[in-house]
């Protein structure tokens, strides 16, 4: 069992990170991991009822540490000409190339895109061909640097989706806002800002491996977020019902927000 005393940073997760059992494990059906009691099923369904209103779209959704996921962005494809992907370790970009590509082996998304298409009022073969057509790239990402993309240089867009990301890279409250702060320059004018995230966890296991995460409050992140100048519309919380049982993590609550960016800078 790998353990780490400190905060696992990006090389900890480059060295030890297992893209395909973490997707066995959270993402093989549309409830997510037992443990964790539809965790995965609430996410989906909060961005369900957020793209369908159809209000949130454009040319371009950037996507901030992707994992080796794509349900994020299967309700948001389809009021987006691209998407753009990124995570910082290699394997995790690996799984999602591959299963772009539809190569022999790649992680079968089928079940959660089904799932979603239900919500939706979709048909899922439609979804999964858009899908495929419209994530364009597949980008390096670091959000505990200036240039997140370095050395692409990329220009802001309609709405901008970080999932599950910041609290596993940061390992403090100052690192936390600083990153928070790039990513919403990501955001342009008028847009939106879609935020997945975990209240009050410090640690998650993938199989054997346990990763750190930085504890956060629902109070924080929006006073986070309201100091950058965004209009929370909405913040959604999912609660942990058994806390004993769950063994892969100690979170409290799973969260879904969205929060305007002002068409004009202050």
């Amino acid at each position: 069992m790998a353990e780490s005393s400190q905060f696992t940073e990006g090389d900890y997760y480059q060295a030890f990170f297992n893209s395909r059992a973490y997707i066995n494990n959270f993402y093989h059906r549309p409830e997510g991991h037992s443990d964790e009691k539809e965790y995965l099923s609430f996410v989906l369904g909060c961005l369900s009822k957020t793209f369908l209103t159809g209000q949130i779209k454009g040319r371009r959704l950037i996507e901030v540490g992707s994992g080796p996921t794509i349900h994020a962005v299967i309700s948001a494809c389809e009021h987006f000409d691209e998407l753009v992907l990124s995570d910082f370790t290699d394997r995790n970009r690996e799984e999602i190339e591959k299963w772009l590509k539809n190569e022999d082996g790649c992680f079968d998304w089928k079940p959660i895109i089904e799932y979603v298409c239900k919500l939706d009022g979709k048909r899922s073969s439609d979804v999964e061909v858009k899908l495929r057509q419209r994530v364009r790239r597949v980008l390096k990402c670091n959000v505990l640097s200036d240039n997140m993309f370095q050395p692409e240089i990329i220009e802001p867009a309609e709405c901008v989706i970080t999932s599950l990301c910041l609290e596993a890279a940061c390992k403090d409250l100052t690192a936390y806002r600083d990153a928070l702060c790039r990513v919403s320059k990501l955001v342009s004018p008028g847009g939106a800002l879609v935020m997945i995230g975990v209240l009050g966890e410090t640690f998650y296991y993938v199989d054997k491996v346990r990763f750190s995460c930085l504890k956060l409050s629902k109070e924080t992140i929006e006073e986070i977020i309201r100091n950058l100048g965004f209009t929370l519309q909405k913040f959604e919380v999912f609660h942990a019902e058994d806390r004993e049982s769950n063994k892969v993590s100690d979170f409290e609550a799973f969260f879904c927000l969205t929060a305007l960016k002002p068409n004009k800078s202050p």
